[in-house]
């Protein structure tokens, strides 16, 4: 018999949502080992160490720090170049751990991991088209970015996007799922008062017609 279930941490095309079914319970076993050692100092979740660090230090505080020392610009590019490194390290270990050897299998993991370590909910858009060659294209949202919830929690302003570190893991991942070099940017942003926090991926020399083109589509010129 078919399984019939709804992926619960992600929103996907229909065609995936087995894939990401699949995802979410391996990912409920591996987070399912969660041990806390305060007295050592110590997280582990399925034997491997986490960390746990306030949002709003890894996203204001962050990116202010750096700010007033390299410039937005530079900090901006240094916490995607973070996030980035995360994303390709975290999805060589689970692809790795869980035996993953499909490109789509491999991505499906890495949302469901991203929703179970609080950076975000992924929503893939039906646009989007996969597939490890140059025309790879993603369209995703990024509910509850904590970059940009951290912003709106504390009635911060910004006039740009902030999920810079959500924009790099998220490539990372995919870049190592399919063997294919990737860039993200983020084209609308909760943290400036658009409606979503929305992103593109694509092979780095396709990027710019399509942050032109879907930032025409979904959000501020």
């Amino acid at each position: 018999m078919s399984d019939s279930r709804k992926p619960q941490l992600v929103k996907c095309p229909e065609p995936l949502e087995p894939l990401f079914v699949a995802a979410e319970d391996a990912m409920a076993q591996f987070f399912g080992d969660l041990q806390r050692h305060p007295e050592k100092g110590e997280i582990t979740i399925s034997s491997v160490r986490y960390l746990l660090v306030r949002a709003a230090s890894m996203s204001i505080q962050f990116r202010k720090e750096l700010s007033s020392i390299y410039g937005l610009r530079t900090a901006n590019q240094i916490i995607y170049n973070f996030g980035r490194a995360c994303g390709v390290q975290d999805a060589l270990m689970f692809h790795e751990r869980l035996g993953l050897t499909e490109p789509v299998t491999k991505l499906a993991a890495g949302p469901v991991h991203f929703a179970h370590v609080g950076w975000a909910f992924v929503d893939i858009f039906p646009e989007s088209a996969p597939s490890p060659d140059e025309n790879y294209f993603l369209v995703y949202a990024h509910p509850f970015s904590f970059e940009a919830n951290s912003y709106v929690e504390t009635h911060t302003s910004s006039q740009d996007p902030v999920c810079f570190m959500n924009a790099g893991y998220s490539a990372g991942w995919c870049e190592v799922s399919f063997g294919v070099e990737l860039a993200a940017k983020e084209i609308t942003c909760r943290a400036r008062g658009d409606a979503q926090c929305i992103f593109v991926m694509s092979p780095p020399k396709k990027l710019p017609t399509y942050v032109k083109e879907y930032t025409a589509k979904y959000g501020k010129p």
